[in-house]
């Protein structure tokens, strides 16, 4: 590569951590209240300022994600936290805006048949709980993000038409969202599809900023990231330890992991206020608790240049 593509890429980048939400509710045994205040002051020790913490769903539903407003209270927000949660509808805006979060993030599908079984109605009858939802949180300075799931690709329907993402986008900007992140949830995403979608919103977007959402499902995640860091992207969303998936979404695996990401931006030059060997200690403490290897591989391997001792490892004989 040579030294003109690399001054290509943003020099700063936002990094959003979303494992505390998109990966604990996959997880069947309740991870503690503690326990996730502790992963969540761990990765902002880290540099990770930036998480999505939770989901303000009902409890029945995800009961993971039960003690949404609890974990809020607990995050030492002195230290320049900026959380955001998700928030399906109205009711979970008032519970949003009443935990203080910085950023409210509402949801739709780019398909009819994931949004029918994600949230159990049309895309019309979702944009349309959006927009109401919305005016709650424009009286106030919460930022609202709009997301849209399966933009690259959906697991009944196949390919998503661009003319579909850029009317739910300009529903999103019509209703006085301040960001858009377009999410690979089911890990479709290629660097060809990619760079299409990215051109093909630009001139709709404007200024609004625009995060990606990868998933790592067919491998390509971080393949998908350099891509859009060569179009200016410079918002990611990514999980610690690589963890999480979509219960709606045959065959989905977890997120791009944080760890992998902010290694691979690391040496291309592109700063992210992260220590990576404070968040490697913390991908390593979640895959205790959680009691399983996890897929991230920098959480293993380390830096590129870990040093070992020479005189530890084995020598071929013979």
């Amino acid at each position: 590569m040579t030294e003109n593509s690399l001054s290509s890429y943003p020099t700063r980048v936002q990094l959003t951590d979303v494992g505390l939400r998109d990966g604990l509710q996959m997880e069947s045994e309740f991870v503690s209240t503690g326990t996730k205040i502790e992963l969540a002051n761990s990765m902002i020790r880290a540099g990770v300022t930036h998480l999505e913490i939770t989901s303000f769903v009902s409890p029945r539903a995800v009961p993971q994600l039960s003690d949404a407003a609890e974990v809020i209270a607990g995050i030492d927000r002195t230290t320049g936290a900026y959380l955001s949660a998700l928030a399906p509808n109205q009711k979970g805006v008032e519970r949003a805006l009443s935990a203080r979060v910085d950023s409210i993030v509402m949801f739709v599908s780019a398909s009819e048949s994931h949004n029918g079984k994600n949230l159990n109605r049309s895309i019309h009858q979702s944009l349309q709980d959006i927009r109401e939802a919305a005016r709650l949180v424009r009286s106030t300075s919460t930022h609202l993000q709009g997301a849209i799931a399966v933009a690259f690709g959906c697991p009944f329907e196949g390919n998503v038409p661009l003319k579909t993402l850029l009317s739910i986008v300009q529903d999103y900007l019509d209703a006085g969202f301040h960001g858009i992140t377009l999410g690979d949830t089911t890990g479709m995403a290629t660097p060809l599809n990619v760079k299409q979608t990215i051109e093909a919103l630009r001139d709709k977007l404007g200024d609004i900023p625009l995060t990606l959402h990868f998933h790592n499902t067919r491998g390509l995640a971080l393949a998908n990231m350099l891509q859009a860091l060569q179009l200016g992207i410079r918002s990611f969303e990514s999980s610690l330890g690589g963890i999480g998936g979509c219960p709606f979404a045959p065959g989905a695996t977890g997120n791009v992991s944080t760890e992998d990401a902010a290694h691979m931006l690391q040496h291309l030059g592109v700063e992210t206020g992260v220590d990576l060997h404070e968040l490697i200690r913390a991908a390593l403490r979640l895959e205790q608790i959680l009691g399983r290897p996890l897929p991230g591989q920098v959480m293993r391997a380390g830096d590129r240049l870990r040093r070992y001792e020479l005189n530890a490892q084995c020598a071929a004989v013979g």
